[in-house]
C-alpha cells in the first residue's frame, strides 16, 4: 500500500516538473502565435475601414465635411421665465 502512494506521489511530482520545464520552453512560442493571430483578425476586421478612409486623397488646405450639421436648434426661450426675488429677514 505504501509503496503505491509513493509511486503515485513520484509520478506527480514528474509530471508537475515537466510539465512546468516544457510551458517554459514553448510559452514564447505559443505567445508569439498568439499575438500574431490576434493581429491578422484585427487587421481584417479593421483595415478595410482603414483603406476606405484614405482612399479620397485630400490636398493640403482642403476640407471635407462628412456630415451635415443637424438643422434642430433648441430656442433660446426654453429656458425658462426670470423671477426676481427679495430676501426676507
Amino acid at each position: 500500500m505504501m509503496k503505491g502512494l509513493f509511486t503515485t506521489i513520484l509520478y506527480l511530482l514528474v509530471f508537475y516538473y515537466a510539465f512546468k520545464f516544457l510551458a517554459k520552453l514553448f510559452a514564447p512560442f505559443l505567445m508569439k502565435k498568439a499575438a500574431e493571430t490576434i493581429q491578422k483578425k484585427a487587421e481584417q476586421q479593421f483595415g478595410g475601414q482603414q483603406r476606405k478612409q484614405q482612399a479620397p486623397s485630400v490636398k493640403e488646405g482642403e476640407t471635407i465635411i462628412d456630415k451635415k450639421p443637424g438643422s434642430q436648434q433648441e430656442s433660446k426661450n426654453s429656458v425658462g421665465e426670470y423671477v426676481d426675488f427679495e430676501e426676507i429677514d
